[in-house]
């Protein structure tokens, strides 16, 4: 398992094992301490995207995230006082929750073997052709 992100975004790279496994790895990415402080999204990639690449998550979302079965919004997370989401009304209450978005954008577990294949160039191609080509891909 990989991850890459930041305080309010988590991104996780797994290798599904079983059907619901991403959603468990993302509610584990959501309830711990660095992960539960202050977060907001988790997104579950597949194992062969690459979490701190934004580029392949974003890939990963567009391509594998299916908006109304592939994302759990979950309320009464733990947060802090520095969340700039947190209305004065909780704040004067003393209520530091959150909401939380978990994104699965992976391949769906029971059909994943009919998923289409990815069909975009390896890291070796596009770094064959960058050196080929530097000034035409500066951003491949």
């Amino acid at each position: 398992m990989r991850a890459g992100g930041s305080r309010f975004l988590s991104v996780v790279s797994v290798e599904q094992k079983y059907g619901g496994h991403a959603k468990q790895v993302g509610m584990a990415a959501m309830s711990g301490v660095e992960g539960a402080f202050q977060g907001r999204f988790v997104i579950v990639v597949d194992d062969d995207i690459d979490p701190s690449d934004e580029n392949d998550v974003l890939w990963a979302l567009a391509t594998r995230c299916d908006p109304a079965t592939a994302i759990l919004v979950v309320d009464g997370w733990w947060s802090t006082g520095m969340d700039p989401l947190i209305s004065p009304e909780k704040r004067a209450k003393g209520d530091m929750t959150n909401s939380r978005a978990l994104l699965l954008a992976v391949r769906p577990w029971y059909w994943r073997k009919q998923f289409p294949m990815v069909n975009r160039p390896s890291k070796e191609i596009k770094a064959r052709v960058k050196g080929k080509w530097p000034g035409l891909f500066a951003k491949l």
